[in-house]
């Protein structure tokens, strides 16, 4: 019996050795397959976030370059001011080491070659060469010869420039041509390749990883370290448009190291069998530590989401009111992402008195749209920080972004510019929500819907324009608003967002007022699109309006006093009367101000204070008080009437005062109507 116990307990040992060792292999199996496809996705995220801040440096030299081509071509006939131009992309650029415009051999007689090169000093100063010279043949040189061959841009191979840059460099190359179509010249764009190598070393996924960069011709950019590694995984990304190729290189040594260490020790300690028990609750201990450790990575990667979060959220304006020192402006806006990190995005900011803002949404969630996102309003910065036009500012945008989408997202994207001076908007639309125009009436801002950006490079957006009046409003949102879904998966809908927008109140109470009904309405059910509003309130203190001294202009008077009236606290029946007096003043200096046959101005401001409404007419004409004259005898007969005066008379009856002022060479009279 005891023989039997034995047996039995020696199979049930030898059992329990096999189903162990089994085990054991099973787990090293997938515990490999695992640790593998975790460095992949590890290498395959510090690849891609490396291609963007590659691309990001690429698009701006490219842009820098793109943007001058309009003025090298108008200075072609010019040619000792290319340099300026030149000038003005190194300095505007901090990316660009370099510049220069080539011309073609042969295009200027008295100049066969000619080539202007601008760069960097080493006290950061900029220094003007000449590439025309017997020593550096610029003609035969890649960054000239390859661009005039394909009749687009280039980027050439890495090489050192001894005849410019003395440096590791790259060049973009772009032709240019004259108004007949003419190659005449190649403009440049230099980039130093130091900041590639400081960038590779910072991409430390595992202690003995490291980077190599190939050009597209196979030259190496970024060499490997002397000692490396036999056996190794090797991830690859290509960088758009360079035909650059980035390699991630990763010893297996790092991957596996621990699991092949702890695989060894297990077979060597399953040999005793005696001690099968004491393995397995080792291993069981080294499990639990594995698994602890994974926990401790995902709690960082949460914690590096939630600074992603903060990131994206120091990209867009935060603070309320964002021009304390401006009156004619009320804004309020806020983002909602549905995750950790959002496609939504608006902006805003003043330049030359001009209000430009925008609210785009980009396809899909995440951290891609969040990518994305930074990229679109990135470039919204870069290119409305110079160009006025929503129009050309959309166009841009969607060129730029359809080149680099190769992960076919699109963004749609609204772009406003608000001239604060006279209240004119002037839009574009690319496949986005209508945004609300709060004015008379609440309803859609007309719009052509257009292609959202990314899908289509050369489209033609159209432009479009309005005028803004005193009090008016425009209400922006994404359709994380309108879509909004509760438990029942109802949506929120364009109705309730209509009514919530009825009611005068700040632009910040019309954002608190819009996230609370749609709270009210979502309740516990989870949020399903990131969220995005921004609303622009209109109100300017003052009003101008100018004419030129001829009768006809007259009949523009009774809208400018109709929006004067309703800004200030007059009822809206005083306007027939106040346009009567203000006619008559305005048809005054018409008549007398200016010598006939001469064109001058009137100019025309209206002002609301908390008492009173002001009118203030200027011109330039002769000297002229029409307050001197006499109070009109009304009483009096037609012939012992003096001639004029009722004009005068029937201001001094309509306001509560009337001056005149003579400053400089103008003639000023004020009207004030009290409330």
């Amino acid at each position: 019996m005891k023989k039997l116990r034995n047996l039995k307990a020696l199979l049930l040992v030898f059992v329990a050795a096999v189903a162990l060792e089994a085990t054991a292999l099973v787990q090293f199996y997938f515990s490999q397959n695992g640790l593998r496809e975790e460095a992949k996705l590890r290498a395959e995220g510090q690849l891609e976030a490396t291609r963007y801040e590659i691309m990001d440096i690429i698009d701006q030299a490219e842009a820098a370059v793109r943007n001058s081509v309009w003025i090298a071509q108008w200075c072609l006939d010019y040619p000792d001011s290319l340099q300026r131009v030149c000038q003005r992309i190194v300095a505007d650029n901090p990316v660009v080491a370099g510049s220069t415009i080539a011309l073609v051999p042969g295009y200027i007689k008295n100049r066969p070659l000619f080539s202007p090169y601008v760069c960097r000093d080493g006290d950061g100063s900029l220094k003007v060469l000449s590439l025309a010279t017997e020593q550096y043949d610029y003609p035969s040189q890649e960054w000239f010869a390859r661009p005039l061959e394909l009749g687009e841009g280039y980027w050439s191979e890495p090489y050192v420039d001894e005849g410019g840059g003395e440096m590791l460099m790259t060049t973009y190359s772009l032709p240019i041509r004259d108004s007949k179509g003419v190659q005449a010249a190649v403009i440049t764009a230099d980039i130093s390749l130091e900041w590639l190598k400081e960038l590779m070393g910072r991409m430390n996924v595992y202690p003995n990883a490291y980077c190599t960069v190939g050009s597209r011709e196979g030259h190496v950019m970024v060499s490997p370290p002397e000692k490396q590694d036999p056996k190794t995984l090797v991830f690859n990304t290509m960088v758009d448009r360079t035909g650059w190729t980035i390699s991630l290189v990763i010893p297996e040594s790092d991957i596996f190291g621990v699991l092949r260490r702890v695989g060894s020790i297990v077979g060597i300690l399953q040999l005793l069998g005696l001690l099968i028990i004491i393995l397995m609750l080792q291993s069981f201990v080294r499990g639990e530590r594995r698994y602890r450790e994974l926990d401790k990575q995902r709690e960082r990667i949460s914690g590096e989401l939630q600074i992603a979060t903060g990131i994206q959220m120091s990209m867009v304006p935060k603070t309320f009111p964002p021009f304390p020192e401006r009156h004619d402006l009320d804004m309020a806006a806020t983002i909602v992402p549905a995750k950790e990190v959002g496609g939504d995005l608006y902006d805003f900011f003043i330049r030359d008195e001009k209000l430009f803002f925008c609210v785009g949404d980009v396809s899909g969630k995440g951290i891609p749209a969040a990518l994305v996102m930074a990229v679109t309003r990135t470039t919204f910065r870069n290119l409305s920080a110079h160009e006025d036009s929503p129009g050309r500012i959309v166009r841009a945008m969607n060129d730029s972004l359809s080149a680099m989408n190769e992960s076919n997202m699109f963004v749609t994207f609204f772009c406003g510019v608000l001239d604060l001076a006279n209240g004119q908007l002037r839009y574009c639309n690319a496949g986005h929500n209508p945004p609300m125009s709060l004015t008379d009436s609440i309803r859609p801002l007309p719009v052509v819907p257009n292609l959202p950006l990314g899908i289509m490079g050369g489209f033609e957006f159209q432009e479009q324009e309005m005028p803004f009046r005193y009090d008016d409003a425009i209400f922006l949102y994404t359709d994380g608003l309108t879509e909004a879904e509760n438990s029942a998966h109802e949506q929120f809908g364009e109705a309730r967002m209509d009514d919530a927008l009825h009611g005068r109140k700040s632009a910040q109470g019309h954002l608190e007022n819009i996230k609370k009904r749609v709270a009210d309405f979502v309740g516990d059910a989870p949020q399903s699109d990131d969220l995005t509003i921004l609303f622009i309130h209109y109100v300017p203190s003052s009003r101008r309006l100018v004419l030129s001294n001829s009768i006809d202009q007259v009949s523009l008077l009774p809208a400018f006093v109709e929006d004067a009236v309703k800004a200030s606290k007059l009822e809206p029946e005083t306007a027939d009367s106040l346009n009567l007096a203000l006619e008559e003043a305005v048809v005054n200096v018409i008549n007398y101000a200016y010598p006939e046959g001469t064109v001058g101005e009137v100019i025309i401001d209206a002002a609301t204070t908390e008492t009173a409404l002001t009118f203030t007419i200027t011109d330039s004409g002769k000297p002229f008080d029409p307050t001197a004259r006499e109070e009109v005898d009304i009483n009096a007969s037609v012939e012992e009437r003096p001639v004029g005066g009722l004009g005068i008379h029937l201001v001094r009856r309509i306001m509560d005062d009337v001056r005149y002022e003579r400053r400089g060479e103008k003639n000023v009279l004020i009207l004030t109507k009290k409330y």
